[in-house]
């Protein structure tokens, strides 16, 4: 029995097949059992024309055998198999794939749209060498007479000789590596093992995968059982299927229950809640898939850490191909859960990615049309699941906004909800505007740590008092969306703690023009005291009820400075200016008023405690606290 070499550059070709093209071991299972369906897929494409064949769908199935004794693992089908030619040509050529040219010669029969052949490139089979020392192919082609077996124990070549099988159909039987320091290879002579393996990879291959595999069972209870008998298991053995075939998403929406859509969520990925909602496509087109997405109603606890694997698995043909495609989903959905599977993909030789973007694009970009349609139904229609959502994943809606000014921003304001200090619950900006009082011409917004301290802030007395709504941000992501935004439906963003409010009329202004130059000195007096703690002491309208605030001086927030010192604590930050606004209506003022003509060190104090007094309603740290205690303290006395 002579030896053969393969026919191609053998020893660094297959050299290559084993070691550089699959990043996984395990990867070899699904390869050789996706062989499998492609060998069956024909016979049963065969059968549609020749009643010959004598089998059924149901008749069709591959299946494992394990020999942990002497490390042999088989996988065998009763497909169409092959001749001793078509073993010579598919085996000993590395990269000739005898599915792909079953497709070819077919091309033009209708039939064959049902036959979705999934080997392309004739290199999968040799991903066994990865983990057995030798591969053993014992086939049988449909309506020949006798078998062959082919062996290999790698680049040297491999042999073949006659051989017998009872049925068409192919043996592939590995001989396992020895474990070593670096590799357990006994794992898959491990039954569970084999079985999750199956469930990951190949769960959707359309025909059974079965295997022998030990079972519990509690024994029956004996006829004279005594009153204390204590029930007892047993093992036994039994050829089980460890696939589950047809997927979910491969199934007419109308056959399937909102309880199988929530228990297919939950068993895979892995959570106990049920989805929020779910989004069932079946899309044909420029590029044809299947998707079974959810929304979740929680998220995961690692879900804003490093750890978190955002994407969706990928199938092709019932395949897994990718655990977390990341291709398939924008950052600001990065939240949803699913499947796409399509047949469409150009996947590259190890199919364990893809070759071309652009079917991922399409599919990707359909997947967002459809993911953003199905978050404004929500808002739309079911507003409790939609605050659901929002408590969960609203941050990310947020994060998409700023991160990607343009597209994405327009696509996504729709979904934003703030919380509204008038309505005292979550509104989108299209309720807040549509409930915007006659002369209201900007939508006004406060940033900071809390509901509760911000519906303290001065300016927002005077709004409430005019009847105007003011959206409490307390998020850090908060102060950068209005920014971004800049207006929505023609309404401008107005920062109540940094921007004008523009409540004044003419005539407002103009009493204010004049009173700020009747109260030049008071303001003049408090920035000699107060010197470079503050850029400017001013007069101000929008205090209401408070006699005086801190506000920024160049626009950036408060709360925008905090942010970016906590995001960088060791870097020096430019700190926005301090501008001490005082309200000339406040007896607080006028005490101060008549200090500066009676008493100036009376004066020098109040200033201190009004600057106090501001920086501590704006939140800001007090530059000497006990110095401040003591000065009030003095005031009582």
């Amino acid at each position: 029995m002579a030896k053969k070499q393969f026919k191609a550059e053998s020893k660094r070709l297959l050299d290559l097949m084993i070691n550089s093209i699959y990043t996984h071991q395990e990867i070899f299972l699904r390869e050789i059992i996706s062989n499998a369906s492609d060998a069956i897929d024909k016979l049963a494409y065969l059968s549609l024309t020749d009643e010959n064949v004598g089998l059924s769908r149901s008749d069709f199935a591959i299946e494992i055998k394990l020999d942990p004794e002497h490390r042999l693992l088989t996988i065998s089908d009763n497909g169409i198999g092959m001749d001793k030619e078509e073993m010579e040509q598919n085996l000993g050529t590395i990269c000739r794939s005898g599915s792909l040219q079953f497709k070819q010669d077919n091309k033009d029969d209708e039939k064959l749209e049902d036959i979705d052949i999934i080997g392309q490139f004739g290199v999968g089979f040799y991903s066994a060498f990865m983990v057995a020392d030798t591969v053993t192919v014992v086939s049988r082609k449909y309506g020949a007479d006798e078998a062959h077996l082919w062996q290999s124990s790698g680049a040297d070549g491999y042999t073949m000789q006659d051989a017998a099988r009872e049925y068409a159909g192919t043996d592939i039987i590995l001989k396992l590596k020895a474990d070593d320091a670096d590799n357990n290879y006994s794992r898959f002579l491990n039954e569970n093992e084999i079985k999750g393996l199956v469930k990951k990879y190949s769960d959707y291959v359309r025909y059974p995968i079965k295997m022998d595999m030990e079972q519990r069972r509690l024994k029956d209870k004996p006829d004279d059982a005594p009153e204390d008998y204590k029930p007892e298991w047993e093992t036994y053995r039994e050829v089980v299927t460890l696939n589950s075939m047809v997927p979910i998403w491969q199934r007419a929406k109308k056959d399937v229950t909102e309880e199988e859509y929530n228990n297919f969520y939950k068993d895979k990925f892995g959570d106990y809640m049920d989805p929020l909602s779910h989004i069932h496509l079946s899309i044909e087109g420029t590029v044809t898939f299947k998707a079974l997405l959810y929304i979740p109603s929680q998220a995961p606890y690692n879900y804003y850490s490093r750890d978190f694997k955002a994407g969706l698995q990928l199938y092709s043909s019932g395949v897994l191909i990718m655990e977390h495609c990341e291709d398939l989903l924008p950052e600001h959905f990065r939240f949803i859960r699913g499947v796409v599977d399509s047949q469409d993909l150009s996947l590259n030789i190890s199919r364990e990615m893809l070759q071309h973007d652009h079917q991922l694009k399409r599919i990707a970009s359909s997947l967002d049309k459809r993911i953003r349609s199905e978050l404004t139904r929500l808002l739309e229609t079911e507003r409790e699941k939609y605050n659901t959502f929002w408590q969960a994943f609203g941050r990310q809606i947020k994060c998409g906004v700023v991160a990607d000014y343009g597209a994405n921003m327009e696509m996504l304001k729709d979904l934003l909800l703030f919380w509204s200090d008038a309505e005292g619950k979550l509104v989108s900006l299209k309720e807040y505007v549509a409930a915007m009082p006659e002369g209201q011409e900007k939508i006004y917004y406060a940033a900071g740590e809390s509901r509760e301290r911000l519906a303290q802030l001065p300016q927002v007395e005077r709004l409430t008092d005019k009847n105007y709504d003011i959206l409490f941000m307390t998020e850090d992501v908060d102060e950068f969306v209005p920014r971004t935004l800049m207006s929505y439906d023609e309404k401008q963003f107005c920062n109540i703690t940094t921007d004008d409010l523009e409540l004044d009329t003419e005539e407002e202004k103009q009493q204010a023009e004049e009173k700020k130059k009747d109260f030049a000195s008071v303001t003049d007096f408090m920035k000699e005291i107060l010197g470079d703690r503050v850029k400017e002491v001013r007069l101000s309208q929008n205090l209401g009820s408070h006699p005086c605030c801190m506000v920024p001086e160049n626009g950036m927030s408060f709360e925008m400075e905090k942010y970016f010192k906590r995001m960088n604590p060791d870097i020096p930050m430019m700190e926005g200016g301090r501008v001490l606004e005082i309200n000339g209506d406040h007896p607080a003022i006028a005490a101060l008023r008549r200090a500066i003509d009676e008493d100036g060190d009376t004066a020098m104090r109040y200033t201190n405690v009004l600057y106090c007094q501001a920086l501590l309603m704006a939140d800001l740290p007090l530059e000497d606290p006990t110095s401040y205690t003591d000065l009030v303290c003095s005031l009582m006395q």
